[in-house]
């Protein structure tokens, strides 16, 4: 029932805000909504700032207003004209009472109409259809590949190594069952950044708890702790992150490195922490405490490693890792199987068939909630969340400069490749090497898409009631955004 109300709750929130601006004047947005393209050409909107007191105060207004939002426009527009890419005119007026030295300048509309484009519900239905048909292929390949490993006995080994810890964490999962397993090829995909194959891991340890599961439209204890800690996104090296930053000229692409690792380990905590607390499980239990310090000890000597590192290096060693896990996981499947004296094709067929299967399935669930959050953003929802909390943050008068990190922050719960494309709009805005610029890609790695994987996990399995799962994840990631501004304050606080 709580995904419902929330997918509810975005549906109707998003078309009264088109409807409020469409009343206003903004006769595009209906429109936009429904048949806009990402691609689509828009209008920007230009204001011409007339006046140039010669005082401190004046310097550090206009220094204000390119934090806030503005760039300096083109050779081939007006001098002294701002391009505005977060502000209406009502904030401006808000600005000239807020700023004295402000009063001094006039703003005048050049050209109006702003809108940042995105894919309206039509084209948001076929990049869900076709993120399902993108995932058959890899899905088949992963699950055929653990369908041997089931039959030679690898999940049930690795089950059996992993026992004693999952044992207290998922104390309603039989000690020795396959989902050990699964969980554990989920969890180490995720931490190398194995996107592809973290996905089919994932979806097989639902089906292994959803076996288990009693009431098997109701999320069960395990699934929920399961999926909260997936969604927590752990991950080691945030290599995607660091490409794009070494793409946009940042001086130091790898600088974002550990602020990354320790908030998405802190996010991950939280998880664990308030599911336990929720099921009342005591995490100061030996086995759990050695494990999870043995974890917080591999990181931190990966930390000390890779800081030894270039950014040629860490990508050298990044893509060793990640890829050659991969490889050597096939080659002990493989083996296994051979020894084992198993018909190792048909194992494959007979997992790959399951693959097409699920990917199939998940269809409805990930249309429903794709079209969803594509509402939120052709509507502008966003732009009146981020607005209203420059407001606020300005009228307490505190430092706002972590506010133009957020929109990344908000997004990522919603739509993991809208969050990717806010934070590198966020990094060509303000700079790669601004605060807002390495606070957009701390926030990007600090988790995974709640919504993303809420639609595709309890989807795969048809759970419809998910219980506290959505609050869970959204309260983790809070924690994981409260965590890395604080982390981009420490350890980028002087960046202006």
């Amino acid at each position: 029932m709580a995904l419902s109300r929330i997918w509810s709750a975005f549906i109707l929130i998003a078309i009264l805000i088109a409807g409020y601006k469409y009343i206003q004047g903004d006769n595009t947005i209906l429109s936009r909504m429904v048949t806009g393209k990402s691609d689509d050409a828009y209008d920007t909107v230009y204001y011409r700032m007339i006046g140039k007191p010669d005082n401190t105060d004046a310097v550090s207004f206009q220094k204000f207003l390119l934090g806030y939002g503005y760039h300096p426009a083109t050779e081939t527009q007006p001098p002294q004209a701002f391009i505005a890419s977060s502000l209406a005119e009502d904030s401006l007026r808000y600005l000239q009472q807020a700023f004295p030295v402000a009063k001094t300048y006039t703003f005048r509309t050049i050209q109006s109409a702003l809108h940042k484009p995105a894919d309206g519900i039509i084209e948001t239905c076929k990049t869900a259809v076709n993120i399902c048909i993108g995932l058959i292929g890899i899905m088949a390949l992963f699950m055929g590949f653990m369908s041997i490993a089931e039959k030679a006995g690898g999940i049930r080994l690795l089950s059996r190594i992993i026992g004693p810890f999952f044992s207290k964490l998922f104390p309603d999962v039989p000690k020795g069952h396959p989902a050990h397993g699964h969980m554990m090829m989920n969890f180490s995909a995720n931490l190398l950044g194995l996107d592809n194959a973290a996905t089919p891991f994932g979806l097989k340890a639902m089906e292994s708890l959803q076996e288990l599961n009693p009431q098997k439209e109701r999320a069960s204890n395990a699934q929920i702790m399961f999926l909260c800690l997936h969604a927590s996104g752990l991950t080691l090296i945030p290599v995607s992150i660091i490409a794009i930053r070494a793409s946009l000229k940042a001086a130091s692409p790898t600088d974002i490195f550990i602020p990354c690792m320790i908030a998405t380990f802190v996010a991950t905590i939280a998880a664990m922490t308030i599911v336990s607390i929720k099921q009342k499980i005591n995490l100061l239990q030996p086995v759990i405490f050695m494990w999870i310090g043995s974890i917080s000890a591999l990181i931190a000597l990966l930390v000390v490693f890779i800081r030894t590192l270039d950014l040629e290096g860490v990508n050298r060693f990044s893509g060793a890792l990640s890829n050659g896990l991969i490889l050597v996981i096939f080659l002990l499947i493989v083996a296994g199987g051979l020894y084992k004296k198993i018909n190792i094709f048909d194992a494959f067929v007979e997992g790959a068939k399951g693959g097409f299967e699920v990917a199939v399935k998940i269809i409805p669930y990930l249309v429903g909630m794709l079209v969803a959050i594509s509402l939120l953003r052709t509507s502008g929802s966003f732009d009146v969340v981020i607005n209203s909390m420059k407001h606020l943050f300005l009228w307490m008068g505190s430092d706002t400069r972590f506010v133009d990190g957020l929109p990344t922050a908000l997004i990522k719960p919603l739509s993991g490749s809208g969050a990717r494309g806010m934070m590198v709009d966020t990094m060509k805005t303000f700079g790669a090497d601004s605060f807002a610029g390495r606070l957009s890609c701390i926030l990007q790695g600090s988790s995974d898409t709640t919504f993303y994987v809420i639609a595709v996990y309890f989807g795969a399995v048809s759970v419809k009631d998910t219980r506290y799962a959505v609050g869970a994840m959204l309260l983790a990631d809070l924690v994981g955004i409260i965590t890395s501004v604080l982390l981009c304050y420490m350890f980028f606080g002087q960046v202006q």
